[in-house]
């Protein structure tokens, strides 16, 4: 792994690896202040249960092929309508669009500082795979 990636750095990019891959509705959540257990969640949605499970599988193959990264674990449910990817620092999540709407994440976690879209891009540049 990369000496110098931050939990930021990370977060900023494995957006950008989810958003190359047409995830939908990327956010990243700053959650550092308010949670012990990750720095940042990655949350997106997708449109089907086969593209929450493709996503899911794409993005651990990304991350460990980029920074030679495992998760520390990984859940899902049966159905493939919510994965989670576990790397200890950045937590991410993807879910069905109607079950993200349904569990409505962010607003749960509402007191957390949000990443503008802009700046996880401009942020994760460097790694992306239409330079």
């Amino acid at each position: 792994m990369e000496k110098d990636l931050t939990s930021y750095k990370m977060a900023c990019v494995v957006a950008r690896f989810l958003d190359e891959k047409i995830a939908k509705d990327i956010s990243i959540l700053n959650i550092s202040n308010v949670s012990s257990f990750a720095d940042y969640f990655v949350i997106c949605s997708a449109q089907s249960n086969t593209q929450v499970k493709a996503l899911t599988e794409n993005l651990a193959d990304k991350v460990k092929s980029t920074f030679s990264r495992l998760p520390h674990g990984k859940e899902n449910d049966v159905k493939n309508r919510w994965n989670l990817i576990d790397y200890g620092d950045v937590v991410v999540h993807i879910l069905h669009q109607e079950d993200r709407e349904a569990y409505a994440i962010e607003k749960f976690w509402n007191h957390a500082f949000s990443i503008p879209r802009e700046t996880w891009l401009k942020e994760s540049e460097e790694y992306s795979e239409y330079k």
